[in-house]
């Protein structure tokens, strides 16, 4: 039996890919310290910067419902992740690669896959989930490859 109703704290508004909505999020990073989330729009091929008790975010990758593979843009960004540098990370399901954003760029750079599926040690199939050990270690979830892939960022 649940609790409390939930609150609205970001969108609300349909879907779309203006400031005030979200399309398909899909994963958040919630950065404790500023207040702030960042959400990955899988339909909206975007990530957005959404500070808790704001009506709109900004978006600070991809272009808002435009899927493409060149080094600004995303399709289908599956899971966001900040470090203590404030580097973004994006997996993106339909580029097979693993983008890094530097604070205040909007041009990725790939850390992980080519761009194109593949079954060899530096490709990805589809990535979703991923995650950072203490020396920054990257372990992506190769979903449809069925494997977990470890690669060494540093």
């Amino acid at each position: 039996t649940g609790g409390d109703n939930g609150t609205v704290v970001a969108g609300g508004n349909g879907q779309g890919n203006n400031i005030n909505q979200l399309n398909g999020p899909n994963c958040i990073y919630l950065d404790s310290i500023s207040n702030t989330m960042y959400i990955a729009n899988k339909a909206g091929h975007s990530v957005m910067k959404w500070k808790i008790g704001d009506i709109s975010g900004t978006f600070i990758a991809g272009t808002p419902g435009v899927a493409g593979s060149n080094s600004t843009s995303l399709s289908g960004p599956d899971a966001v992740r900040l470090d203590l540098y404030g580097n973004l990370y994006v997996s993106e399901f339909n580029n097979h690669r693993i983008q890094m954003f530097s604070p205040n760029n909007s041009t990725g750079t790939t850390i992980a896959g080519t761009g194109v599926s593949g079954i060899s040690a530096n490709q990805l199939n589809a990535p979703e989930g991923f995650t950072f050990d203490s020396q920054m270690n990257l372990y992506a979830s190769d979903t449809a490859n069925h494997r977990i892939q470890k690669f060494m960022i540093l």
